[in-house]
């Protein structure tokens, strides 16, 4: 295209110019003013619609009462309804994979976790990448787990439930929720630290493990607080021990592993919410935002703290702070996992 030019003259210097008509000029300065009110006006309207929430466990289990009671308090700060949708399988990969071929637009946000964010891709060839196809949005409460048996089981506490478990060799059934999923990655470092064996039996999710241990149709797990403490409470469970360095609040008298005779054996679960890579940063921004906001919520923070779970610090809120530790976790996890599986198989 050839362009117009007019000459400007400075002594014995010539430069040349491009000529610019009133309808270019013009057309430019609307053509900026449109991208710059659609990117706001975008930021100021969503979302339009319900957002979906995809959770990779069934109903009860420790992520479905953290989305629902987390979701409950978003709707009010981005005053749409957000649609809690469990997706069940593959120790939650099946909701992941769901989320990654979603469109990026911030009405597709996946709830994970160590297990569907970390240990599932050092156990599962995923068709996607758990890191390079999301965008972080915010860590959520996490917490320890803890090592929970049937009522009937003939121990007082974790030294003789070890040593029950190494007497009665196979016969000890152990609930997962699946392949990769925090209570079967526990169970495999529990066999390698104790020497013990068990029958590991999968399940869809820690709701049903639970109903499944007071019923007493299997002996133990590992699970969170969010499922042990209310069955705990009502004596249809025993609590041996805190997978953690410290007691939790809502439950001091469980000893933790060091306290009860298996010291090191720390297992922590922790969650968080991604969206699909190429989300807007403006999309990201109100997401961050009214996760920040619902967890400074005395109510929120209240109802989480009867869970068994703590509050990340402000500055674990970042979207930034989420990318860092979940690249941490699986610096520290995936040799471990990729060995214990190998000592199992």
């Amino acid at each position: 295209m050839a362009i117009a030019t007019r000459s400007l003259r400075s002594g014995t210097s010539h430069v040349a110019l491009p000529t610019v008509t009133a309808g270019r000029f013009l057309s430019a300065i609307v053509f900026a003013a449109a991208w710059t009110i659609d990117g706001s006006a975008n930021a100021q309207v969503y979302p339009l619609r319900p957002i979906t929430w995809l959770v990779g466990y069934s109903v009860g289990g420790p992520s479905d009462t953290i989305a629902r009671i987390l979701a409950e308090r978003m709707k009010v700060s981005l005053g749409q309804p957000i649609v809690i949708e469990n997706v069940n399988g593959a120790a939650g990969s099946i909701a992941v994979g769901r989320a990654a071929r979603a469109a990026p637009d911030g009405y597709t946000i996946a709830l994970g976790d160590g297990s569907t964010f970390v240990s599932n891709a050092a156990m599962y060839k995923l068709p996607y990448d758990v890191v390079d196809d999301f965008e972080p949005i915010s860590m959520l409460p996490y917490a320890p787990q803890i090592i929970v048996a049937k009522s009937t089981v003939p121990a007082k506490n974790l030294s003789e439930l070890l040593a029950w478990i190494k007497t009665s060799h196979s016969n000890v059934s152990y609930g997962t929720s699946g392949v990769g999923s925090p209570s079967y990655v526990s169970a495999m470092l529990l066999q390698n630290m104790t020497g013990t064996k068990f029958q590991l039996v999968s399940y869809r999710g820690a709701g049903q493990i639970m109903t499944d241990i007071i019923s007493g149709h299997i002996d133990l797990s590992i699970a969170a607080p969010t499922v042990v403490l209310e069955q705990w409470r009502a004596g249809k469970v025993r609590a041996f021990a805190v997978t953690g360095k410290a007691r939790i609040s809502a439950a001091p008298d469980i000893p933790t592993v060091d306290e009860a005779g298996l010291p090191g054996f720390y297992t922590s679960l922790w969650w968080g919410l991604w969206v699909p890579r190429g989300a807007p940063d403006y999309v990201i921004a109100k997401l961050n935002a009214a996760v920040v906001e619902s967890l400074a919520d005395p109510l929120v923070q209240e109802r989480f703290a009867e869970q068994g779970l703590d509050m990340p610090t402000r500055e674990q809120q970042r979207p930034e702070a989420l990318r860092a530790f979940q690249k941490a976790e699986i610096e520290k996890w995936w040799p471990i996992i990729k060995a214990a599986s190998t000592k199992t198989q």
